[in-house]
């Protein structure tokens, strides 16, 4: 993971927490990034720089990784398996010497193409999205049998998008600290109706949207607004806050348990983003008892937590979304019904249970690594009782063999077709 210990987007968070339950479940657990942290088991890679946009990388709050071969190679030793967070730089290296050295690989699949073309302002481009799918697809991620993302909305996308592997949806999981609290309000809460979206301050983020809904109601003077994040847009959401507001936004960037005690002093979450793959925030919210109302769009998996049509507003459309807060907020004990059953509903996304449904990802790679591995090792020692002919006769096979397996939309990931040659099953 190229970036491991700023909190400030929801793969960080989710590797560090995925990291420590494991570890807590007796696996040892080994970290490849660039971030600088003198702790066992971590292996530190210098930063890498991109001429022309380093800037957007830096905006985003984002660090990338530049691979050590040398370092890679003793974090990987010994290791039963390497899971790839991201699909860049350090993940390839790491991909390589992992084949190198026979050891399982398994990736995961966190960052939306609709996430990187917002940020480069090129989401309306015909295809663009398509492009970066494939991209990724045919440079990345063809490479492993296993792939995790973290919900059924961005395992569709990926078949439809038609990567390969075995797709597993398994939600980022939230970790056991987020639950109901009494706490006092503080001051600038008192008397308000008080609205939360978490998440970092980007275009497809769409915070602007909540603003513009706020400001157009009847209710504005008894909202107040909180934006709890980091990010690129953040001098835009001020100025349109001071515009659109009559109280003031309270922008904060907490620590987990001060973000703890500020969810549980709001009374509605709202999840305005266009594109989300799961957004790990708005289930803590709900974990915590408030309510949400979320973007109905296509490429936001988020609208999957929707329990009642109540939850959901219309992409993009600030007076549905005011129509669905100003509702809750003339509903008072039709809300706290609704918080009841997401509090009842938040408990199949603990982080135990998500992540012993990874490590099970993690098992069956190990195995079939070893099976593939094992048939690699029964091929080469076939290939040597073959004559020349018998040789070309073979790989024109395997060839042919491989190409039907690309039509079917698979791949032989465990290099079975000598299993089949032996076996008869193939000429």
């Amino acid at each position: 993971m190229d970036q491991y210990s700023e909190m400030n987007n929801g793969t960080t968070m989710t590797a560090v927490r995925f990291a420590e339950k494991l570890r807590e479940k007796g696996h040892e657990v080994r970290v490849i990034t660039a971030s600088d942290i003198q702790e066992d088991g971590v292996y530190v890679l210098p930063e890498k720089h991109i001429p022309v946009f380093q800037s957007i990388v830096d905006k985003q709050g984002m660090r990338l990784a530049q691979p050590v071969d040398d370092v890679i190679a003793r974090a990987i030793e010994g290791s039963d398996v390497v899971h790839m967070l991201m699909p860049f730089w350090v993940q390839h290296a790491a991909a390589r010497i992992a084949e190198e050295k026979r050891v399982a690989t398994t990736a995961a699949f966190h960052i939306q193409p609709e996430n990187i073309t917002y940020s480069i302002h090129m989401s309306k481009w015909p295809g663009i999205n398509s492009f970066v799918y494939s991209f990724l697809r045919r440079k990345f991620y063809d490479k492993f049998s296993h792939i995790h993302c973290p919900s059924e909305m961005m395992k569709n996308l990926l078949i439809k998008n038609k990567y390969r592997g075995e797709i597993h949806a398994i939600s980022n999981g939230v970790c056991e600290a987020f639950e109901k609290r009494d706490v006092v309000r503080c001051e600038q809460y008192k008397d308000k109706f008080v609205i939360m979206m978490i998440g970092r301050y980007s275009r497809e983020k769409r915070q602007d949207l909540i603003i513009k809904a706020i400001g157009k109601s009847k209710y504005n003077d008894r909202i107040q607004l909180v934006l709890a994040g980091k990010g690129p847009t953040a001098k835009k959401l001020k100025k349109l806050s001071d515009r659109y507001l009559k109280n003031p936004v309270d922008f904060v960037f907490l620590p987990q348990e001060e973000l703890i005690d500020r969810i549980n002093m709001c009374d509605l979450y709202v999840h305005a983003s266009d594109a989300e793959s799961e957004a790990i925030s708005c289930i803590e919210a709900f974990t915590c008892g408030l309510v949400p109302v979320i973007s109905d769009s296509k490429i936001c998996a988020t609208k999957q937590f929707a329990l009642d049509e109540r939850n959901l507003f219309r992409k993009g459309n600030y007076k549905s979304l005011r129509e669905k807060i100003e509702w809750f907020i003339e509903h008072p004990r039709e809300k706290a019904a609704l918080s009841e059953q997401y509090e009842a509903y938040a408990k199949q996304f603990t982080l135990d249970a998500c992540v012993d449904r990874l490590a099970d990802v993690f098992v069956t790679a190990v195995q079939e690594n070893k099976e593939r591995w094992q048939n690699t090792d029964n091929e080469q020692a076939y290939l040597q009782t073959l004559s020349a002919k018998q040789k070309r006769a073979y790989e024109k096979g395997k060839k042919k063999y491989c190409k039907q397996c690309d039509k079917q939309g698979k791949h032989d990931y465990k290099n079975a077709y000598i299993t089949t040659v032996k076996n008869g099953c193939l000429a």
